[in-house]
């Protein structure tokens, strides 16, 4: 088991900066969790410090709105991590994160993790870059949705995801587990009013759906075209 959850660890892009012998040390302190396709595994505010990878499976990352309906802003696979909290202790979490598919996470404890910085420095570059992107994500899907039309918006929330997806890819394309449904839900929209969206990007075979998954083809070529719109 220790070995698993040390491939798990050398997965994440977060951890990357730390040598294999510092994983090693954390490997037996971390807990592997399994989970089953919707089930909560954090409430939106819980007060918890771990440091989450996914191990395998999807996990979405959302919040819940006045009327008890979710609302979906991101999706993590295999080697994506979260619990951004765990870089401060005693913070309530901003969002919750429910299993999107049936998988398992690889929990590090908040003080051990922060313990393995404390002893490897040389890790804290490459930390901060991750949370540097982190921050960057987040700040873009706000001003696309301030300053976007809605094709804009959705076209840049796909492009957002087949990057999160595949961050080191290269040419061909991404396919991910997502609906209209979720797209709707994610963008704040009614399945009516996205569907015309989509529709336009598959027609021009930017974007395909088959079987509850949504393949981008070409995510350069993607980007062109919402480049080109945004003129």
């Amino acid at each position: 088991m220790v070995d698993h959850v040390l491939e798990v660890l050398k997965s994440c892009s977060l951890l990357s900066g730390l040598p294999e012998a510092a994983l090693r040390e954390v490997a037996p302190l971390a807990r592997v969790r399994p989970f089953r396709a919707n089930e909560v595994l954090y409430q939106c505010g819980e007060v918890q410090s771990a440091l989450s990878v996914v191990g395998a499976g999807n996990v979405r990352i959302g919040s819940t709105n006045a009327e008890g309906r979710e609302i979906m802003l991101t999706l993590f696979e295999p080697g994506a991590w979260f619990g951004d909290t765990v870089f401060s202790p005693g913070m309530p979490r901003v969002f919750g994160a429910t299993a999107h598919t049936d998988g398992e996470l690889v929990e590090v404890p908040g003080q051990d993790y922060r313990a393995l910085l404390a002893r490897y420095p040389e890790a804290y570059p490459r930390t901060l870059d991750m949370l540097s992107r982190r921050l960057w994500s987040a700040i873009s899907i706000i001003e696309d949705n301030a300053l976007r039309d809605m094709p804009g918006r959705v076209g840049r929330r796909l492009l957002f995801l087949a990057h999160m997806h595949d961050p080191q890819r290269g040419p061909g394309p991404v396919t991910f587990k997502l609906t209209r449904e979720h797209i709707a839900n994610m963008m704040g929209m009614t399945r009516q009013g996205v569907h015309g969206v989509l529709k336009a990007l598959e027609q021009r075979g930017l974007i395909r759906f088959s079987y509850g998954r949504i393949t981008v083809p070409d995510p350069d070529a993607l980007k062109a075209y919402l480049d080109e719109r945004a003129g």
